[in-house]
């Protein structure tokens, strides 16, 4: 079992979420990351007012995860589904739903708090490390 690691849930474990920290050392070697996820996380720490330590506390975690691609296959898969969710009148939010067809192309689950924001795709497999 690996993983798809939400921007919400690297940004709680950057800040020093410590229910996090353990589950990182439990799954290392199986958590992924989205180039999305990744671009998200660096609008994040360069922002002006975000501090220093923040960046390399991402590069750090950014050598723990393998980063996977968008590539034609998770496009495709993309489309299948928002084109569902258009016929059907439920979406999801653009970049959550690209994570949601990376998890999909490479059988992973996807780890955030915000499990809302991706019920709407079927036969995603999600995890919230931070629920009670």
């Amino acid at each position: 079992m690996s993983f798809l690691l939400d921007t919400d849930t690297c940004s709680a474990y950057l800040k020093g979420e410590a229910r996090l920290w353990q589950r990182f050392m439990q799954y290392g070697g199986r958590l992924y990351a989205s180039t999305i996820t990744v671009a998200e996380l660096y609008a994040w720490v360069l922002r002006s007012k975000s501090p220093p330590r923040r960046r390399q506390a991402l590069e750090d975690l950014l050598r723990d995860v393998r980063i996977i691609d968008v590539d034609s296959e998770v496009a495709r898969r993309y489309g299948e589904v928002r084109a569902s969710q258009l016929d059907r009148g439920e979406l999801t939010p653009p970049l959550d739903l690209l994570n949601a067809a990376v998890a999909l192309v490479h059988d992973l689950i996807v780890v955030t708090h915000d499990t809302q924001d991706f019920v709407n795709v079927p036969d995603l497999r999600i995890d919230d490390w931070l629920a009670p």
